[in-house]
């Protein structure tokens, strides 16, 4: 069974089969779960519905958060395009930022949500593959396959590094979602699992050492907006990944170096509110409203 020990693996577990990462992950997860392949390919079908519902979700005009700190990002980023005939990005990418601050929004509003690989990075995954597929009119199951890619990429970062914000920092969270995003798109788009490797090591190298330092201990600033951020990223790791611009850092590598960084990171910015962001003038001020009192 493939333990998914390293990317290198994977890649050359699907490289001597002559097949893709999807399509070896499917039979070697169905295989050690006892299922059938049809079994385990409708559990990841439901996890994208819940990926579309969240979508429709998060992205209501009236839609607030718990806190009341957030709500309504993707309905007014949605709007603005709509307006703008596509904004600066074009309605492509534009849509795909709404789209992920809709399943964050969604996760903050205390919605159902699909953690890929967390809840504070929920938005990345679906942002890119549901309008990967709108945008080029895909088929669902080749969408949904991707996402078993998606998920080796997440198994593997999480056995050599970490995908908790609170042990790696935010570039195990949304870097990690932006290296599963990334990968699966390169699938996605008829790329060769070396090419997806690339694209996973591009992404987590652009994200490394990114602090996790939600404002009030809250998953909502800035973790929705970097959402959006990350989904941006995933785009540009994907799209040099297909040009044939490699990595000259092995994703493996990226991944040793990412652990090394957010073992390095002090507890004040891993998840704990003590530094960065959640500890401005505004972000302290913001957890007073919320909570009464700076120590509580």
């Amino acid at each position: 069974m493939l333990k998914y020990e390293s990317i290198a693996e994977l890649v050359e577990a699907a490289r001597q089969n002559n097949i893709t990462i999807s399509e070896l992950v499917l039979k070697d997860q169905a295989d050690s779960m006892e299922l059938s392949t049809e079994e385990l390919y409708d559990r990841m079908l439901k996890s994208y519905e819940v990926m579309k519902e969240s979508v429709g979700q998060g992205m209501k005009k009236d839609q607030k958060s718990m806190s009341g700190l957030t709500g309504g990002e993707a309905y007014k980023v949605k709007s603005y395009a709509e307006r703008t005939g596509g904004g600066l990005c074009g309605s492509f990418i534009s849509g795909a930022i709404a789209r992920s601050l809709a399943v964050a929004g969604c996760n903050a509003s205390m919605g159902r949500i699909v953690a890929a690989p967390t809840a504070g990075s929920c938005g990345i995954l679906p942002g890119c593959l549901i309008s990967l597929q709108e945008e080029h009119d895909l088929p669902e199951e080749k969408v949904v396959m991707s996402m078993f890619t998606a998920g080796a990429i997440g198994m593997v970062i999480a056995s050599k590094a970490s995908i908790a914000g609170a042990e790696g920092g935010c570039q195990a969270e949304c870097g990690s979602a932006s290296a599963m995003a990334a990968a699966a798109m390169v699938e996605l788009m008829g790329g060769t699992p070396a090419q997806c490797a690339d694209a996973c090591a591009i992404a987590i190298s652009s994200q490394m050492g990114l602090v996790c330092d939600p404002v009030a201990g809250l998953v909502e600033i800035p973790c929705i907006k970097r959402n959006a951020s990350g989904v941006m990223i995933a785009f540009s790791s994907a799209e040099i990944a297909l040009a044939e611009v490699g990595s000259r850092i092995p994703a493996d590598e990226c991944l040793d170096a990412m652990r090394e960084v957010g073992n390095a990171l002090p507890t004040s910015l891993k998840e704990t509110a003590g530094g960065g962001l959640a500890t401005t003038p505004t972000g302290i001020r913001l957890k007073k409203e919320i909570f009464g009192t700076e120590n509580q």
